[in-house]
């Protein structure tokens, strides 16, 4: 992004506001405008496309102003003045967060068990997709394969990527603890070792020369509060989230995403303040009860939208700390994450029909080396080692090595051996045995 937004004119320098007031309740075509310009939640930047007459524009954000202060909601962070709008399209999407992501998942109006090694896959992709989002120089399939099969990280890309994964697991263990500077330090460590300089691993920053900077146009986006406040930030922080407020309730989800913008914001540590929030917002809806974000992988949903990420955050504090386009953005990041999980459910589903049709005709294989089998088969030609299988299947590593034995052994994959490693596989002679069994 080369250029930056431009910043809206403050409304309480406008004179006429009550002007600009009575001609919403009686001009018809302009309330419509104003109404419809709302409901998107535009910012000041995207009227310029939409309405060419520089007064116009002026009196229709003045009047967008207007309304949406009527309805807004103060946070109760001390430090900042926060605030956030509850869009219609929001509730909606609470509502369907509430249904899928704490509940039972329904498809076809079957309740679907999620077994814990989905999980595996998931944050497999959130780790890569983390990773990536904040530089590291990888490819999905190599990275992948590092996690899979339990290998040494060959470069500070995969390095990034198995921090990542090493951070949600923990978070997961960590999600019943009270959030403390403590932890916050333990999260960004965990994220960053290895990646960056020693000296930044574990602490917060110490000195003010660290912004927020396009890499590839040195635009500033944002510039952190002075270090010295971050001691007080972080206090007022973990007492927010730590707090639940009953007079003024907050959704966990909007929570969540409230303290994503706030390590944005506060930018506490010289690196790694990105994988850090993002880490934070799964930590925080896991200790709510949203179980079903553990199968979300929403960076990747970050990664096909940067600019718009980033678009976020800036329009957020350049209209008076309005978070509701960051809020916006996030809940459009879930619900993409949401969508792929039930397609990818759907198609779970689909693999387990399969699975016990599978069982039915070779008596010898339990429904996990049917799934192992059928995962090899729509993967003919890869290598399959121990350890991936392991990984993949959530069993311990001399299960695995059962299972792939025993599929060599009756003759459904084929096994080679490279130096120290075995290597599983299905070839065209595998797919004739299993055929030829099926027809008998």
């Amino acid at each position: 992004m080369k250029n930056l937004p431009e910043k809206p004119p403050d409304i309480m320098d406008f004179p006429h506001i009550n002007t600009v007031v009575s001609r919403y309740f009686t001009d018809e075509s302009f309330r419509i405008s104003v109404d419809g310009f709302n409901d998107r939640y535009l910012y000041w930047d995207e009227l310029k496309y939409r309405i060419s007459d520089n007064q116009e524009r002026l009196d229709t954000w003045v009047a967008m102003k207007v309304f949406r202060s009527q309805r807004m909601e103060e946070i109760a962070y001390a430090q900042l003045n926060l605030q956030y709008l509850i869009l219609p399209e929001i509730m909606r999407s609470l509502h369907s967060f509430d249904r899928y992501l704490s509940g039972t998942i329904q498809i076809h109006n079957r309740s679907l068990t999620l077994d814990k090694r989905y999980i595996v896959s998931s944050l497999i992709e959130e780790a890569i997709a983390s990773s990536i989002l904040e530089g590291a120089v990888t490819t999905r399939r190599e990275a992948k394969e590092m996690l899979e099969q339990k290998k040494k990280p060959k470069n500070s890309g995969e390095q990034m990527v198995l921090n990542n994964y090493e951070t949600l697991q923990m978070i997961i263990r960590k999600k019943g603890d009270p959030l403390t500077p403590e932890l916050l330090l333990e999260i960004q460590h965990t994220v960053t070792k290895g990646t960056i300089k020693p000296e930044d691993v574990g602490h917060f920053r110490t000195s003010n020369d660290i912004n927020v900077v396009d890499a590839a146009s040195g635009t500033v986006y944002h510039i952190p509060p002075p270090h010295t406040e971050i001691p007080i930030l972080i206090f007022a922080l973990c007492e927010f989230i730590n707090n639940d407020d009953e007079e003024r309730f907050i959704h966990p989800i909007i929570k969540g995403i409230i303290l994503h913008f706030l390590i944005g914001y506060i930018h506490p540590f010289n690196d790694g303040n990105g994988r850090t929030a993002r880490s934070l917002f799964y930590w925080y809806t896991l200790s709510r009860e949203y179980w079903m974000i553990e199968y979300l992988s929403i960076s990747r949903s970050i990664l096909r939208s940067k600019r718009k990420y980033a678009l976020a955050y800036i329009h957020s504090e350049y209209d008076q700390n309005d978070l509701t386009y960051f809020i916006k953005y996030q809940i459009e990041c879930i619900k993409e994450a949401l969508a792929e999980l039930i397609a990818y459910l759907e198609e779970r589903q689909n693999s387990q029909k399969k699975a016990h049709e599978m069982i039915r005709i070779y008596h010898d294989l339990n429904h996990r080396q049917a799934e192992i089998l059928m995962e090899m088969m729509d993967h003919q030609g890869q290598d399959f080692t121990i350890h991936q299988i392991a990984e993949k299947f959530n069993v311990v590593y001399q299960t695995a090595r059962t299972d792939l034995m025993h599929l060599e052994s009756h003759g459904y994959i084929t096994v080679t051996k490279r130096g120290k490693g075995y290597y599983y596989f299905v070839t065209e002679s595998n797919l004739k045995t299993i055929t030829d069994l099926s027809v008998r």
